[in-house]
């Protein structure tokens, strides 16, 4: 069963967190800048973004597919299966996302050419310092440091995947697109997830038939 977000976090207020996330990633500039922009614009997990290889994504076509994610087990970090079936997918990137691994595409370059054949490279878009699969855990500890940098105290890593779907959800954006993006098995799922979402558009959708007929 899914698990509702905290409506009392900084995730549900929409305005706030787009300039708080922006000041986010402007912060921090190095090699996860492009991870964070694409967990709040695609709402792709933590597994499924260390498992992409830029082999998935064309940039000039603006998409992104979901194949594999990495996950730590008894032996060690390997990739595997995305979470269900729907998980597999491909997403449209919004031009912010773009631009992130536009930019991420050509800092990774640079690295590669400077470490020579100290680079291990495996064709992943996320990675270490030298080319190789960045431990999970890791990523976790880097958020925690930065949520703590920019004040953003009670927001957990997955409340980007949420703050995807409120946004999605805001915008008007029909729940079996947003089914779609996020990979959830069933439209229950997103439905139950982000019900908290719901009252504010129906008060919005109410408010624009006053505006469209005068009232």
């Amino acid at each position: 069963m899914a698990t509702r977000p905290d409506t009392n976090m900084a995730i549900t207020a929409q305005a706030d967190v787009r300039g708080e996330f922006r000041g986010v990633a402007v912060e921090y500039t190095a090699r996860l800048e492009a991870f964070w922009v694409l967990a709040l614009a695609t709402g792709l997990r933590r597994g499924e973004l260390l498992g992409l290889r830029w082999d998935d994504i064309d940039l000039d076509a603006r998409l992104l597919h979901v194949r594999r994610a990495l996950q730590r087990t008894g032996g060690g970090l390997r990739f595997v299966e995305p979470k269900t079936a729907s998980s597999v997918r491909a997403v449209i990137l919004p031009r912010l996302a773009v631009r992130a691994l536009q930019r991420h595409k050509r800092d990774q370059n640079a690295r590669r050419l400077a470490l020579g054949e100290a680079w291990r490279e495996q064709g992943l878009v996320f990675t270490t310092g030298i080319g190789t699969p960045i431990e999970p855990r890791n990523i976790n500890r880097r958020w925690g440091q930065l949520r703590v940098q920019s004040g953003l105290d009670s927001l957990r890593l997955h409340d980007l995947r949420h703050g995807c779907a409120s946004f999605l959800l805001a915008a008007g954006i029909p729940a079996r697109a947003i089914m779609d993006v996020l990979g959830h098995s069933e439209i229950g799922v997103t439905m139950n997830t982000y019900a908290h979402v719901l009252p504010e558009l129906r008060q919005e959708a109410a408010d624009a038939i006053d505006e469209l007929f005068g009232t």
